[in-house]
């Protein structure tokens, strides 16, 4: 969402750092840019004001000026000052006293409402919690099988009545089996509508009083720009909302909602969704963020995202066929696997420092496809073959090639490649090894 952003501040900080010293017209000319960038990001305008503003007053300073690396104390300025527009510190989900607690999540229609409420079941599910999805949106037609299958698909209950039934009546009696299961938190999914009106907001409202929640949650989708603001500004006002999940963050809009929602509506942002997987749904750091926008990466979040899906014994065993120079095809597919799982090869790159230029730069799919690609080609391979690719000559390549519908090139180019990832796994000593492998423990 913020590749043109962050391209653009990245061009101003390179300019920035081909100057030997930087003067107060230096300042004021870069300042004038990213200006014009966070404007065209649709961001704000009275929050693009206090920005450029507080990171003038600090960037006028002497230390910053005579310093022998001023560019870099600017960047560090700017990460602070974005890190604060956007919410300074994480901003984490508040339980009840005693269970269950309870979660409303509230919006408009097609924001990705129900969808994400189950999102937010499997990220509770996996942080050990036992939730109790509840299907309360009555109006939208489907809303409660849609929730009811996505459910059974996640492994987690869900509570639903007839359509017929009252929304007030779905949530008393929903709160009552949670109990009886011993749920720790109530997902309740509320009816939603095209825009804004007071029918709506008398609904929530009742719904509200039945639940006593401890969060009410807005599902507000990215893509909308400043009328994702307005959008908040509304629901905060008529219900009182405790925290935003902006969706479609993996979308090709100009971010400027994600940058703005929290200076403007007070209102802190907790959850991203970042994709159309289950499992795509990240807490929302905002100093990660800015790290990303200024293209500076989010290792802590990818070392995260390794822990979840990586087996503790498998990536030792993966440790030491590195180092003992064993690794095969075999293990390659599994490594490949690993790796689908958490996510694009493109937004994998996105947080690991000094690559995310080039992630901005695949093609739209590419990353998919080549893994595809890659995959089809190991498979079409016998057992013998990836335990030793050695033997692969012409013939078999081109077996291979028909079986996995790619070119003879192409296997050629995947074994050159796989000869020179073992030729360097052996160079690396014990301590490289572990070091390689360590955000994957």
């Amino acid at each position: 969402m913020f590749d043109l952003l962050s391209e653009k501040i990245g061009s101003i900080f390179k300019k920035l750092s081909g100057k030997g010293g930087l003067t107060e017209k230096d300042v004021d000319e870069a300042l004038r840019q990213v200006r014009l960038a966070l404007l065209e990001a649709d961001v704000n305008l009275k929050v693009v004001k206090e920005f450029t503003s507080k990171v003038r007053e600090r960037v006028l300073t002497q230390e910053v000026l005579q310093s022998l690396t001023p560019t870099q104390h600017v960047v560090k300025i700017v990460h602070e000052e974005l890190t604060a527009i956007m919410g300074g510190g994480q901003s984490t989900l508040i339980p009840a006293g005693r269970p269950p607690s309870v979660l409303m999540l509230v919006g408009l229609q097609g924001s990705g409402k129900t969808t994400t409420a189950a999102k937010l079941g499997l990220h509770m599910k996996r942080s050990g919690q036992s939730p109790l999805l509840v299907a309360a949106d009555t109006r939208r037609p489907a809303a409660i099988d849609q929730l009811v299958i996505l459910g059974k698909q996640l492994d987690l209950p869900v509570y639903a009545e007839d359509q017929k039934a009252k929304p007030t009546d779905i949530c008393a009696h929903a709160l009552q089996r949670a109990r009886e299961t011993a749920s720790t938190w109530v997902i309740v999914d509320t009816q939603g509508r095209l825009h804004i009106d007071e029918a709506l907001m008398k609904e929530l409202e009742d719904v509200k009083k039945v639940l006593q929640p401890t969060e009410i949650l807005l599902v507000v989708d990215a893509m909308t720009g400043q009328e994702a603001v307005r959008v908040a500004e509304q629901f905060n006002s008529k219900v009182g909302l405790t925290g935003l999940i902006l969706t479609k963050m993996d979308g090709d809009a100009r971010g400027g909602a994600a940058l703005s929602i929290k200076s403007v509506t007070g209102v802190p942002i907790k959850f991203v969704g970042a994709g159309e997987k289950v499992d795509a749904l990240e807490a929302y750091y905002p100093d990660r963020m800015a790290s990303r926008i200024l293209g500076m990466g989010d290792m802590l979040t990818l070392i995260e995202k390794a822990e979840k899906v990586v087996d503790e014994k498998w990536a030792k065993d993966m440790e030491k066929k590195i180092r003992t120079a064993t690794f095969t095809f075999e293990d390659f597919l599994e490594q490949l696997q690993q790796v689908k799982k958490m996510g694009s090869i493109g937004h994998l790159m996105e947080m690991i420092p000094g690559l995310s230029s080039m992630a901005k730069k695949l093609p739209e799919g590419m990353d998919e496809q080549q893994l595809k690609k890659v995959e089809a080609i190991v498979r079409s391979m016998t057992r013998e073959e990836r335990q030793h690719p050695d033997m692969i000559d012409g013939s078999r390549r081109r077996r291979i090639a028909k079986g996995s519908g790619t070119t003879a090139q192409d296997v050629n180019q995947l074994l050159n490649q796989f000869r020179q990832v073992q030729k360097l796994m052996k160079q690396l000593d014990s301590g490289k090894a572990k070091r390689l492998l360590s955000g994957m423990k």
